[in-house]
């Protein structure tokens, strides 16, 4: 082939190709939004009918309290306590039937004279109210509405109030209102229940205030900044308490056909579709993450390109064909030639694809190798730095002249340096399962070593440490250098994050405590390991035991540590799971087979624990 012919050849599969792939992502990018838009205006019929059921729900409920006797008589007579006595209990026994979150009366003067909560903490009872704009409108308007957090118990609500006035006489003017009857309805269930849904779901009120959602860190704050008066209006009504509304990084980018919008959002990127409530004037906005959309479409186009770059390959076949066919009719001499040149290619493509498989294998064997090593570093840096601390105690026990101490210092050097030998010479447990049968051994010792290993940091730290094991010679089947390997490993992540847990600013530091707990549990022992830090991130908790997953800084933790320890358990019959636990901090529960009871000759003894970490000064 000439070369502009070669040119041009090659201009046209490349244009081809490129045809290809942009229909191949338009038709992909375009299907998959239709589709989300259907799914999201799906999910706005059952989340708006859902909200604006639940705002109506007590509609009734403040203008009910018109026809009570004992309340009219209170605004009356608002200094009244036996009255207001009566009131406080017809108000609870009301709420507690209907089941809002709270039901009060407010004076003409904006002062809470009975509540259905009255004497129970964050009650309204006493407070002055008539900044509020739900009790304003009330009297000036006989309904009013309003979103806020409460002023006394903290906790966000939607108002409903009503204008209490007594009966009309025949052919009068209406009377005025005595005061106002104010229903607080939760919306709590409302968000835990749009947590279930797929998406992040958002309401939105008159100021454009993120006011409910499924995202914690996105609420009371506006899509763009507040103008003067609505900052001023808020800083009166306070309906988002104490909340510094700092706008949300809303950026739109494309309006699509149905109203629905592309935009960047706090660095992702959202398909937004809205839709305004009945009930009340708020916005409600179904996010979408176009990250998957967007994938789908670029594996889409990548099929085109293949697609359009095979139909060249197909023809550039089927021309070669034809001039094999045409020169096998004109010379068997030339097609013979052909047939050798093809088979030369052929062995020569072999033998790339050969190496190119070995290059492949080779990589794979580094990388394994490469996260062994980072294992490994990891789990030696604890045993070295228990030597230094030996080494350091070793210096300020021979000034005292305590050489039978220094003895054993050192002789627990030796014993961590035979612990390195060990955990080098495991490195083939990655691969290969232990030979060796798992034996029984006594948890009280394994504690109180890993306890000394870990013993300065305890100190430092300021942990109390806490063994509760029950019965004392409890013992279970595993192999003892790694049972200790997995306690030190989460009895370490434990002080790390206590350590790291400072608690509020001009708070007092809370306290640390670490606990290991074990207990028999059917054929296993329940081994626990209890701190009383911050707990486990909720987007890490479900990867924890994942290689490289971790929530320390950069250059303090490789985050192999979880996944070596689970790998323990699994080798040695047993299970490691973590949780937060609900008075605060972390729980790892190591699950382990217990150990037979002896039978004849007496049971296998474990090593001697540890001396105890604070008999002797350790700088």
């Amino acid at each position: 082939m000439k070369p502009r012919a070669l040119l041009a050849w090659s201009g046209a599969c490349v244009a081809l190709v490129a045809a290809c792939a942009f229909t191949g992502h338009r038709l992909a990018w375009r299907s998959g939004l239709a589709s989300l838009q259907e799914q999201a205006q799906h999910r706005l019929d059952l989340v708006a009918t859902g909200l604006d059921a639940q705002l109506a729900r007590f509609d009734y409920l403040p203008s009910l309290l018109e026809t009570t006797p004992q309340v009219l008589q209170l605004l009356r007579a608002p200094r009244n306590e036996a009255l207001r006595h009566d009131v406080n209990a017809t108000l609870r026994g009301i709420n507690a039937t209907a089941g809002a979150d709270m039901l009060y009366v407010i004076g003409r003067d904006g002062m809470v004279l009975a509540a259905g909560d009255a004497g129970q903490p964050g009650s309204p009872l006493g407070l002055d109210l008539s900044f509020r704009p739900y009790v304003r409108d009330a009297l000036a308007q006989q309904r009013g509405r309003f979103f806020g957090v409460g002023i006394s118990s903290g906790r966000p609500g939607y108002y409903l109030s009503f204008a209490l006035a007594p009966p009309p006489a025949f052919e009068a003017p209406p009377p005025a209102p005595l005061g106002v009857a104010t229903v607080k309805v939760s919306l709590e269930a409302t968000e835990q229940a749009w947590r279930k849904l797929p998406g992040q779901v958002l309401a939105l009120d008159e100021r454009g205030v993120v006011i409910l959602g499924t995202r914690e860190d996105w609420k009371y704050r506006p899509l763009r900044p507040l103008a003067a008066a609505a900052l001023k209006e808020t800083t009166v009504a306070r309906p988002y308490g104490g909340a510094p509304l700092k706008p949300l990084s809303w950026q739109e980018r494309e309006t699509l056909a149905d109203g629905s919008r592309l935009l960047a959002l706090e660095g992702g990127r959202y398909l937004a579709s809205e839709r305004t409530l009945q009930r009340a004037p708020w916005r409600l906005v179904v996010l979408d993450e176009l990250a998957p959309l967007q994938a789908d479409a670029r594996r889409m186009a990548l099929t085109g390109a293949l697609a359009g770059l095979l139909l060249p390959l197909l023809a550039f076949a089927w021309l070669q064909r034809r001039r094999a066919l045409q020169q096998q009719r004109a010379s068997r001499a030339a097609l013979q030639m052909a047939y050798d040149s093809l088979e030369a290619r052929v062995v020569e493509r072999t033998a790339e694809l050969r190496a190119a498989q070995n290059e492949l294998v080779h990589a794979g064997k580094m990388a394994l190798l490469g996260r062994m090593s980072a294992g490994m570093v990891h789990e030696l840096n604890q045993p070295l730095a228990a030597m230094r601390t030996l080494a350091d105690n070793a210096c300020v026990l021979l000034q005292h002249g305590r050489t039978a101490d220094v003895e054993g210092n050192l002789q627990r050097i030796a014993k961590l340096v035979d612990r390195l030998g060990a955990l080098t010479h495991r490195l083939k447990s990655f691969a290969h399962k232990s030979q060796q049968p798992p034996a029984p051994v006594a948890l009280q010792p394994v504690v109180a070593n890993a306890q000394f290993l870990l013993s300065r940091r305890l100190r430092e730290a300021g942990v109390e440490f806490e063994v509760d094991i029950a019965p004392v010679k409890l013992q279970v089947l595993a192999d003892e250098a790694r049972l200790e390997q997995v306690l030190v490993n989460l009895m370490a992540n434990a002080v790390d994050a206590m350590a790291a847990h400072a608690g509020a600013p001009g708070e007092p530091a809370p306290a640390r405590r670490l606990c290991v707990r074990a207990r028999p549990h059917g054929d296993h022992a329940r081994l626990e390991v209890e701190d009383s830090g911050p707990g486990i991130r909720e987007d890490i908790l479900p990867r924890l035991f994942e290689p490289f997953v971790t929530s320390k800084p950069a250059g303090q933790g490789l985050g192999l540590g979880l996944m070596i320890s689970a790998h323990i358990a699994r080798e040695s019959g047993g299970t490691l799971a973590a949780e937060n636990r609900a008075e605060g901090g972390a729980r790892f529960v190591f699950m382990l087979p217990l150990a037979p009871p002896a039978t004849g000759a007496s049971a296998p003894t474990a090593a001697p624990a540890a001396a105890d970490p604070h008999q002797h000064p350790i700088s």
